[in-house]
């Protein structure tokens, strides 16, 4: 019996992104293959992985297909050396679903198992809704994908937050991050 490579979509997807060792990141920035089309994958606003309407059970699975995730001015898409496949992103695609300090650094942790820390290049930014007054946090990733920071993080970065000119801010690495416009939330 012979291995014969797989010949493309999810399969192609799924050898490329193995061939990363240990828990690193293939370097799907230096992958510039063709637009394939689009793939039915999406990445719900509660960071479920939709494949074909079915949630994508396997959490190995679904980490090895955020490894090869790209977002280009087109788009969030799926990228091997030979494939790039468009998929669809309700918010962001990944979700800051835990968080903590270790020494002066807040250390985030994302839904897919990435740790990034809160620094000059992986900012937290704090857009609030005009119309209704709703902070909506987030922490950069890696390579323009962002993880949105969840409510009760985001609770926690409030209660630790100091006010610095008018502003809840918190610090990480020696940077300050406003968790939202002057007067909000500061008593």
């Amino acid at each position: 019996m012979t291995d014969t490579p797989p010949s493309g979509g999810l399969s192609a997807i799924t050898a490329a992104a193995k061939q990363a060792p240990g828990r690193g990141l293939p370097p799907v920035h230096l992958w510039h293959p063709a637009h394939c089309g689009d793939i039915d994958i999406v990445i719900r606003a509660d960071g479920t992985w939709m494949h074909e309407n079915s949630p994508i059970g396997r959490r190995e699975l679904v980490r090895l297909f955020s490894t090869v995730l790209r977002l280009d001015p087109d788009g969030y898409h799926l990228v091997t050396p030979v494939e790039k496949m468009r998929i669809t992103v309700e918010d962001l695609p990944f979700r800051a679903v835990a968080m903590e300090r270790r020494d002066d650094a807040l250390v985030f942790t994302t839904d897919v198992g990435d740790e990034v820390t809160a620094d000059a290049d992986h900012p937290i930014t704090v857009e609030t809704d005009p119309a209704t007054g709703e902070p909506a946090p987030r922490i950069h990733v890696r390579r323009g994908l962002e993880a949105r920071i969840v409510r009760t993080v985001f609770y926690d970065l409030v209660e630790m937050a100091e006010v610095v000119d008018g502003r809840l801010t918190v610090t990480s690495c020696g940077q300050a991050f406003p968790l939202g416009p002057v007067g909000a939330g500061v008593e």
